[in-house]
């Protein structure tokens, strides 16, 4: 009954890989209406005004894409049946004690 769906984690991983498209996609879609901005009202800057937003439109997509990542993340982490597992980023040590065996 409490099944997840077969394709989910799929589903799940192509969403994922979709952010470079996004990005992209923005960032010409900001070109694209700066371009017609300017050639509309004849000022040289409105390209450049839809060249910034279409930037910050991929860092927004970036930043949603890394709230998303980081919260799958912090569910591994408590995860119960990665508890074994040592987190080896936390010490404080160099790590240079694995070799000194």
């Amino acid at each position: 009954m409490n099944e997840k769906p077969k394709f989910k984690p799929i589903v799940e991983g192509a969403n994922k890989l979709s952010l470079g498209i996004s990005m992209v996609v923005a960032v010409l879609l900001g070109v694209g209406i700066g371009k017609v901005m300017e050639n509309v009202f004849g000022y040289a800057w409105l390209f450049w005004l839809g060249v910034f937003w279409g930037v910050a439109a991929a860092g927004l997509n970036i930043f949603k894409m890394y709230k998303i990542v980081k919260k799958d993340l912090d569910d591994v982490k408590n995860d119960p049946k990665y508890k074994h597992y040592e987190n080896r980023w936390d010490k404080e040590d160099d790590g240079l004690d694995r070799y000194e065996k």
